[in-house]
């Protein structure tokens, strides 16, 4: 379920028009979504041994630390918390904004009111204490589920689309689609699976991590995967490719096509919940990630401290929301693609499968509860695959690679302040 509610979010619903935009067939549409979950799964193997070799809050921190020095595991940790994590929860809860004011006419500043009240809320569930917020996660997860299930049976059982729109399938993989292009639409799309390695960073509370862990990431990325060919094949069979290139909400303008206006703002309004179980998701996670860094006084804050009551890190929490708000306050909208979070991801799950081929050469007898399947072969076809895919993103969204280059490197200064303090190995 953290899986399921940190994946599923809104950009299964605003990321379609962009991917149908850069690819010419319903098949190669079909295939990136597909090639998306696959490419994720692979990078889950390596997740999987990882985390359960290393069953710590922490995440890429840890592997990168363990695998290779502290400096790589600052870097990849700042990058996660500060980009991927801090970045997703100012988005998504610009998102939320914008979902909840446009429809009732409000401005700017009542729209970044609601962003901000979405962050500080949250942020506070999760600060009361672990079960509280995962019992939230899971009543969200569950919604999505069952709204999911609901909307694609009723699209097959009730709804007025056209099966021909699906067509062509097997020809539209095999006509030539250019590398470029599909390498730019995996980049939308890699971003709609961010959330499938949430296990690893709170493995330290979770039971039996050796055998949960692999078992969550790859029951949660399977249970996602599905969801997401079902969804755009509901699109492509209520809508012309040529209309959802041009729609920014997929979900409720199929709903609309198939059932009519009503269904179209029911869908509007699943989208505004499940923008919200991301955002819990996110929230959740990110703060585990300042909290491990902490441990080694590589973080600033008291970020290390758990509260004696709640026993959360409840200072690395309250960090991340000061965080979120601050690029709320400066951003104040949510683009619609994050190509340089996008581009971080990329970056931080090469690094940690790297870190597996690392940890494999000079930790050989560490005890590995799982091992990665189709070692070596299939991660390197992941750092292969992913590679491609920034190469295909600096090529053609340099300024957006550059800005997550550019937040990467600030670490640096911040690293050399804090490292006199750092413990040794």
């Amino acid at each position: 379920m953290l899986v399921v509610s940190s994946v599923i979010g809104s950009g299964i619903f605003l990321t379609p028009v962009t991917v149908a935009g850069l690819l010419p067939h319903p098949g190669a549409i079909l295939a990136v979504w597909l090639v998306g979950g696959l490419l994720s799964l692979a990078g889950a193997l390596a997740n999987a041994e990882l985390g359960a070799m290393y069953p710590w809050a922490g995440g890429d921190y840890v592997y990168l630390r363990e695998g290779y020095n502290p400096a790589a595991g600052f870097m990849i940790g700042w990058l996660s918390f500060f980009v991927i994590y801090a970045g997703t929860v100012a988005s998504l809860a610009a998102a939320f904004g914008e979902a909840v004011g446009h429809p009732l006419g409000l401005g700017g500043g009542p729209i970044l009111g609601l962003a901000i009240t979405a962050t500080l809320v949250i942020s506070a569930i999760n600060y009361l204490g672990v079960r509280r917020g995962l019992s939230v996660n899971n009543w969200a997860s569950t919604a999505k589920l069952v709204g999911i299930a609901v909307f694609t049976a009723a699209a097959v059982a009730l709804g007025s689309g056209d099966p021909a729109r699906l067509l062509p399938l097997v020809t539209g993989v095999t006509d030539a689609v250019p590398a470029a292009a599909f390498g730019l639409a995996l980049s939308p799309v890699l971003f709609t699976y961010l959330g499938w390695n949430a296990p690893v960073f709170v493995a330290s509370e979770i039971h039996d991590p050796g055998r949960t862990v692999p078992r969550a990431l790859f029951l949660g990325l399977g249970i996602c995967t599905a969801a997401y060919l079902a969804l755009n094949v509901v699109y492509l069979y209520a809508l012309p490719l040529d209309a959802l290139r041009s729609e920014p909400n997929a979900g409720a303008a199929a709903a609309r096509a198939l059932f009519g206006p009503l269904a179209g703002r029911l869908v509007g309004a699943f989208v505004i919940v499940s923008i919200l179980g991301t955002l819990h998701a996110t929230i959740l996670v990110g703060p585990r990630i300042a909290y491990a860094m902490a441990l080694d006084d590589l973080f600033v804050g008291g970020a290390a401290e758990v509260h004696t009551i709640n026993r959360t890190p409840h200072r690395a929490i309250v960090i991340q929301a000061i965080v979120a708000v601050a690029l709320l306050l400066v951003l104040r909208r949510f683009p619609s693609v994050l190509d340089y979070t996008t581009f971080a991801i990329v970056l931080a799950t090469m690094a940690d499968t790297a870190a597996l081929y690392r940890l494999r050469r000079v930790r050989p007898d560490l005890p590995r509860p799982y091992r990665a399947w189709g070692y070596p072969v299939v991660p390197a076809l992941y750092v292969i695959a992913n590679a491609g895919v920034a190469a295909a993103m600096i090529r053609g969204r340099p300024y957006q690679c550059a800005i997550g280059i550019a937040v990467l490197m600030t670490g640096l200064p911040f690293y050399y302040w804090l490292r006199p303090s750092v413990k040794p190995l």
